[in-house]
Formats: structure tokens, sequence, C-alpha cells
């Protein structure tokens, strides 16, 4: 029986054999294994191809201790917090520790000398009524440019690459992390295309915004004008920490590109709960939400109330019903 293999197949099998680096061997076997048809005349390939998967998944973690793989496994995934998940990226000294340190709890090394991010660093920046993921990551530059990176940006929910409003040489150094990453399929974009608009399946497009960090310098509104020409497409956000309003801009920017909503719900008789919301897609029913709080929950609801703007207070749904950011839920069951 014909294997009937897509033509996407066989260069992402290509890319696959020429690729060194483990972290990424092993996406791209899960890509090629979840791209083969389903049936008797695959059999053998996705046999073979688990084989594969199991073999580099033991390597990552420590079988082949020589090749540095173990650390990698180890550096090359943040565990997700909070509403989304935000890779700060960027050239040496651009500033992104200090937005981390600005915007959440934690506390990076901070040094007006390059290199001073060694490993991937976490902390949460409250928005509103909710708390986003950032993430605090090493430079990308001609000098330096670890492997890993690679994995967190493919999980991120956006990127941020952070640019040094204040340095003449800003523009090439951004140009630099952006090609970088071209060169090892990661696309940074404005928009993510729809799937049938890939034509190279091991390519990774990540939605980025673009932060022209330390303005206020001389010389800042000409290279933010510059960034806008090299990038017109993109989202540029004008950020100091001198200036708490581009920094709470900078918070609203980063949760306009994470394309989200929040709902909020209520228990019947009582107010509503806007202490942890709901966090959903643009488009999401009533049912969706019900799926976020318990499966079985959904085939037991038999109607909810909706408060919100643009609704009247109370107004009775269906499961179908398209939610907005903002809105109050009450589940009946």
């Amino acid at each position: 029986m014909p294997a009937n293999l897509p033509p996407q197949y066989y260069e992402l099998e290509r890319v696959f054999r020429n690729e060194k680096d483990p972290s990424e061997k092993l996406r791209l076997a899960q890509e090629l294994l979840a791209m083969m048809p389903k049936h008797k005349g695959t059999d053998k390939l996705q046999a073979d191809m688990k084989s594969k998967i199991s073999k580099l998944k033991k390597q990552l973690e420590g079988g082949t201790k020589k090749s540095g793989a173990a650390r990698a496994e180890t550096l090359d995934h943040v565990d997700k917090e909070g509403a989304g998940q935000v890779v700060l990226i960027g050239p040496p000294n651009s500033g992104k520790s200090s937005i981390l340190d600005a915007l959440t709890n934690a506390k990076p090394l901070i040094a007006d000398y390059p290199y001073t991010t060694r490993e991937p660093q976490a902390g949460m920046m409250p928005y509103e009524t909710i708390s986003i993921q950032l993430v605090d990551t090493p430079p990308i530059s001609p000098e330096s440019f670890e492997p890993y990176l690679l994995g967190i940006i493919r999980n991120a929910d956006l990127v941020c690459l952070v640019a040094d409003a204040g340095d003449d040489g800003c523009i090439d150094a951004v140009k630099y992390v952006y090609d970088k990453l071209k060169e090892r399929r990661v696309i940074l974009t404005h928009h993510i295309p729809v799937k049938k608009e890939i034509d190279d399946a091991s390519m990774a497009y990540k939605k980025t915004i673009i932060t022209a960090h330390k303005i206020y310098e001389p010389g800042d509104e000409d290279r933010c004008a510059r960034l806008k020409e090299f990038f017109p497409d993109f989202t540029i956000v004008r950020t100091s920490i001198l200036d708490d309003i581009t920094m709470e801009n900078f918070k609203r920017e980063i949760f306009k590109g994470l394309d989200i909503i929040r709902v909020y719900t209520k228990a019947v008789g009582h107010e509503p709960d806007f202490t942890d919301p709901i966090i959903l897609k643009p488009g999401a029913t009533v049912e969706d939400a019900g799926m976020m709080l318990h499966k079985d929950f959904v085939h037991r609801l038999q109607y909810a109330r909706i408060w919100g703007p643009g609704k009247f207070d109370g107004q009775r749904v269906q499961k179908t019903f398209v939610l907005n950011d903002g809105d109050i839920i009450e589940f009946h069951i």
C-alpha cells in the first residue's frame, strides 16, 4: 500500500536529516510523525519515526551528556503561567532585563556591560485583572547565540523583540536577531499565516511586537523612525523605565498582542469573581468557557446568563453564544 506522503514531508525530512541540534531534531521528528497519513501504508514509517523520537528524548534527558544536550533540555522550556507567556529577545544591553525588573517580581542581574543574562528568567507582570508571564533571555548577537533559545521562542505565546533606541547601531543589531532566527527557521511576524499559506512546514511563525526601549536618549526619534522603515507592519512600542506611561502602554500592547479575552464567572445569587478570569481566544463560546472549568460540566449545562457591554443584564443565552472580553457569565445546570 503506497504511503501517499505530502510534498512538504520530503522537504521537512531533508531538513531533519541535516539538523545537528538534538532539541530541534526532536521537534522536526514530531512534526514529521504528525504529518504522516495514518494508514497501513505508513505503519513501518510511523514505527521508525517513533523509535527516532524515543532515542532523541533519551539523548536529551542525559543519555549522551558529552554533547551538552541535557543542559539544553533543561533550559529550552519554561513552564507557562498566567494568561500568556511572552518571551523577551534582543541584542546585548537592549534593556530586556530592565523591563523584566520594572514590571515583574523577578530580580534579574542588570549591568552596563553585555551578556549579564546567562539563562532564561521568568516573572509575572500584572495587567488589570490578570498576570502575564515575561521571560528574559540571553542576548542574540554575532558573538553569542544559545541554541536552546529556539525552543523557548517556539513555545511562547508572543515574542517581544527589544531594540535599544539609545544606540546608533540598534537597527543592525535587531536585524541580525531577525535574520539569525530566520536562518534557524523561526520567522518573527506581525501576523501568523494560516497553515495552507505556509509552503515550508519546518518554519515556525511567531507573532512579534517590537519594543523601542530606552527612549529619551539623543537621536531616539530618528532611530524609532528607522525601525518603522525596516519593520513597517509590526507594532512598535516606545518605552522607558523612567516613564510609567510608556510602561503601561507596553503592558497594554502585550495584552493586545496575546489576542485573548477575559471572561468572569459568578455563582447564582453572588457577586462576580474578578480575581481569576477564564482566558479564551476571541470567538469563544459559552460552551468553550464551560469546558475550561470541567468537560462534564458542559453536558449538564442548561443555559447561562450574561452581563457585559451591549447586553441586557442577565441576558439568557445558550451554549453557542459568542463571548467578548470582560463578559460575566453565570452558569445554570
